[in-house]
């Protein structure tokens, strides 16, 4: 089961990121995604979730993202992590306007 979440900032992530604890999630299966690159990376790190990586997306899509544009590099990770092409467009969007995104799957 794939679970997402759209918030402003990294207090909210937080306060999502404990919620999804409490349901039974694993933070190792918690991913944050944003549109700046490293203010993902340091939200992640801060807030100990994961990165989409080689093991979610494989060593093929791992290494075509390399000459993707960042929105397509984020919607090949999101459907990587379970979403449809339909939801990674729309949460793109959602990055876009400079959101953060969490991705908690229990299937992992």
């Amino acid at each position: 089961m794939v679970t997402t979440k759209t918030v402003e900032n990294a207090v909210q992530a937080k306060s999502e990121i404990e919620g999804l604890l409490s349901q039974g999630y694993s933070l190792d299966n918690v991913y944050l995604l944003a549109h700046d690159e490293h203010r993902g990376e340091d939200i992640a790190e801060a807030l100990h979730t994961n990165e989409v990586g080689m093991k979610e997306q494989g060593v093929l899509n791992s290494m075509t993202n390399i000459f993707k544009s960042r929105g397509d590099e984020l919607r090949s990770k999101m459907k990587s992590l379970g979403l449809s092409q339909q939801e990674a467009d729309t949460y793109e969007k959602e990055l876009d306007k400079g959101k953060l995104v969490l991705i908690a799957n229990k299937q992992q």
